[in-house]
């Protein structure tokens, strides 16, 4: 049902029961599928394409132009997962020529005043809290938290299962399945109690607990340890992926916690 105070470019793609409200602007070039609801206010612009059944909330504004000056009014696209929340004032910009596109995955959970620049990759089932700023070509993997009000740097990885806490600038990739907080951003543990709501068994737990004491508490640099892990841990696709994600870091991976309060591994 669309409202006839709403604008939608005649050749723009929705599907029969996407429901618009008033004021609501969708320029040429974007697809919505069914089930969507697209609040009052919301401006939607070139290049979006909106999965089933999501949720954008006053304010928001998808698929602008990137804020980088090197784009050059290339084609490119944002993609939102199905079952995707965007709350008010959220906004969501489309690619350049690196990824030409951005993606926000299914069924996540971006809360009022996140911004998602350029290129980033957000994975599946990701909650970014209130005023959360993700700079240009950043990867968040699947079931990440980002807390409230953290900055992500521009080129940083997030872990799959991964918790930041709210406030948090993060300059450095943060590997899987672990929490970090304090400044500078440090590793504060596993995310444990998340693992367990998301089927991981107390062995498994337990085998990823070891892994980060040997990466973060043993005293050895980061490629001593993951031979260390490849040594003593039998192969698993949750220590394959911590093993993967930090030989592949381009930023660095943050550090261990350390009782001297300067984010390094004593």
């Amino acid at each position: 049902m669309n409202q006839p105070l709403a604008y939608i470019h005649p050749e723009a793609k929705i599907a029969q029961n996407v429901v618009v409200e008033p004021f609501t602007t969708i320029d040429k070039d974007v697809e919505i599928g069914e089930g969507t609801w697209i609040g009052p206010n919301v401006t939607i612009m070139s290049g979006a394409r909106i999965g089933r059944n999501c949720k954008i909330f006053p304010g928001a504004v998808i698929s602008a132009t990137p804020q980088d000056l090197k784009f050059a009014g290339e084609k490119t696209t944002v993609h939102i997962g199905d079952n995707t929340v965007i709350r008010e004032c959220v906004t969501v910009n489309r690619g350049t020529v690196d990824r030409l596109r951005t993606v926000v995955g299914a069924n996540c959970l971006l809360m009022a005043y996140v911004h998602i620049a350029h290129d980033c990759i957000i994975g599946d089932n990701c909650i970014l809290a209130n005023t959360v700023q993700v700079a240009g070509h950043v990867e968040i993997g699947d079931y990440a938290i980002v807390g409230g009000s953290s900055a992500v740097h521009q080129f940083v990885r997030v872990g799959q299962h991964a918790m930041i806490s709210g406030g948090s600038l993060i300059r450095k990739d943060v590997p899987p399945f672990v929490k970090a907080g304090r400044e500078p951003l440090t590793y504060s543990g596993i995310n444990s109690i998340g693992l367990r709501r998301r089927g991981f068994s107390d062995q498994k737990i337990s085998e990823i607990q070891q892994l980060y004491r040997l990466l973060f508490l043993s005293g050895l640099n980061n490629a001593a340890a993951l031979d260390q892990i490849e040594l003593e841990l039998s192969p698993s696709p949750e220590r394959d992926e911590v093993v993967n994600f930090i030989r592949n870091s381009g930023r660095g991976v943050i550090k261990g916690y350390s009782r001297n309060g300067n984010g390094i591994s004593e």
